[in-house]
């Protein structure tokens, strides 16, 4: 009988010992969002991948496994967690290329295919699941550019092309034509990284010459405006420094997100920008492994990461990100 009772009070602790566990965590996830594997992805592991968002679907193409340079297309169904191979790119197998929606319809140019830089430029129709060759991009073959879009026009800029870049060019979907838009005052690089919130290209990181860039822009389609270096110092309360390249960036609600990459070491640390005050706050580590070149889709209220490599090691992972509700309302 005195077991009995000895064991019932040993099962009462264990239970109260989880639910005290539990509610930690909720408490957690509260404040600083979650991560959360979402499913696996059916293609081959890859890193340097494209990424586009149309709707409520997430669009990977290309990228290199290790072996190969890839041509394949696969939308993940964000609303019911799978994926579905689609039409295989056409262009030249590639990886360190740059993709962005635009109007329902996807855009994926430059790159490299193991031999050579690369400039042309493609767009994606989902409705009719097919690949069309547009205007070539109108700057020098390059990989490890960046690209976004804003008001319905597309823009690629930095980048690799033998030496580190930092022109942007701006594609009109409507005329199919390329024009330079006016100098970023940043420095050269490659493997930097953006996010856009209100029509606005938040833009910083990668690495020039061996060295971490620390400078970080805005870019409204017609002005640049320099912010807050990213190894910010002069507040003792609010010190960082953010060192990172071939990270991953994205926004959701209004803030901006960059997570994994290269900081002297792969890294998994993960940063928050709010846009009205110009700041940063460290995150909560990226779950999953230490990464670098992972591609990232974003919807209106989560976004993914996914992809990537650390050494010779390539990733087909899937992790979904979910902000902190509590902290929404707030705002």
């Amino acid at each position: 009988m005195n077991l009995i009772k000895k064991s019932s009070i040993q099962l009462i602790i264990i239970i109260l010992f989880i639910s005290i566990t539990a509610c930690n965590g909720d408490d957690d996830d509260d404040e600083f969002g979650n991560w959360v594997e979402s499913s696996i992805f059916d293609g081959d592991s890859r890193a340097n991948a494209v990424s586009f968002t149309i709707g409520t679907n997430g669009y990977l193409v290309t990228g290199y496994d290790g072996d190969d340079y890839l041509s394949d297309t696969w939308e993940y169904n964000s609303e019911d967690d799978y994926w579905t191979k689609k039409a295989d790119f056409p262009g030249i197998a590639r990886s360190g290329a740059v993709g962005f929606s635009i109007d329902g319809k996807g855009y994926l140019g430059t790159g490299y295919d193991g031999e050579d830089e690369l400039n042309d430029f493609w767009e994606y129709n989902p409705d009719t699941d097919s690949w069309t060759q547009k205007a070539d991009f109108g700057g020098t073959a390059r990989y490890g550019a960046i690209g976004f879009s804003l008001n319905n026009d597309g823009y690629i800029g930095t980048g690799y092309d033998g030496s580190e870049q930092k022109d942007f060019w701006k594609y009109n979907t409507t005329t199919d034509t390329w024009e330079q838009v006016v100098g970023f005052g940043g420095q050269k690089r490659k493997d930097a990284s953006v996010f856009t919130i209100d029509n606005i290209a938040y833009i910083g990181l990668g690495i020039h010459n061996g060295s971490y860039e620390e400078d970080f822009y805005s870019f409204d389609g017609s002005i640049w405006t320099r912010l807050s270096d990213l190894d910010d110092d002069d507040d003792d309360d609010d010190d960082y420094e953010i060192l990172l390249s071939s990270g991953v960036g994205f926004s959701i609600n209004g803030k901006g997100y960059i997570t994994t990459g290269v900081s002297g070491s792969i890294t998994t640390e993960s940063w928050e920008y709010t846009p009205s005050t110009d700041t940063w706050e460290e995150l909560p580590a990226f779950e999953g492994s230490a990464r670098q070149n992972a591609s990232a889709f974003t919807f209106a209220t989560s976004a993914y990461v996914l992809m990537g490599r650390s050494g010779s090691y390539y990733f087909d992972d899937v992790w979904e990100f979910r902000p902190d509700e509590l902290e929404n309302e707030d705002d």
